[in-house]
């Protein structure tokens, strides 16, 4: 049975609160199992009968707009594809020895158009490096997130018409250590 890890847009932010317990039965309404969250910003860990995510992504977002009363853009990723977008860059990482070094990734739901790849090339600064990988943009800062003068909406006017939701690739590790899956197929 497929597995995949929702990650979910508005979650716990912008004044949009919903407690761990309701997203699960909202995706359990949906005839999902197995279904888990990890921590409060909308990551959520389910199994499903269907192996076609573009569908159940759509599924997923009307039905939590019907039940939120707001839009709730949805990126799904395999366990497989998860262990690897959070094995990607490690060695960079690993040899970045700045204590206060960031590692984004943004989520995409197609692979990033090249208007997109320009206007971040445009913002790459000493700061900030990113590095698209087909549906995922990963964010290198050099100090804290806060301390990026994207942070407060930069990055946002890059993106603007394109639908995406952004972790922290710890979190993203977190979650693939907690799935224990094999980069192979």
């Amino acid at each position: 049975m497929p597995q995949y890890i929702a990650f979910l847009r508005g979650i716990n932010v912008g004044g949009h609160r919903i407690r761990m317990d309701r997203l699960r039965s909202l995706f359990e309404e949906l005839d999902l199992t197995e279904v888990s969250t990890f921590i409060a910003s909308g990551n959520v860990i389910f199994s499903t009968e269907t192996d076609d995510s573009e569908a159940l992504s759509d599924k997923i977002e009307r039905h939590l707009a019907q039940e939120l009363g707001y839009e709730v853009a949805t990126f799904l990723r395999s366990p497989t594809q998860l262990a690897d977008i959070a094995a990607r860059h490690r060695a960079a990482d690993d040899e970045d020895t700045a204590p206060t070094s960031s590692h984004y990734v943004i989520f995409l739901r197609a692979p990033a158009p090249e208007a997109l790849r320009s206007e971040l090339a445009d913002l790459e600064s000493d700061m900030d490096q990113f590095d698209v990988f087909q549906t995922e943009i990963h964010w290198r800062i050099k100090g804290k997130l806060s301390d990026s003068p994207l942070f407060d909406g930069g990055l946002n006017r890059a993106t603007r018409a394109i639908p995406t939701t952004t972790r922290n690739m710890n979190t993203l590790r977190r979650i693939a250590a907690k799935l224990d899956v094999s980069r192979s197929p």
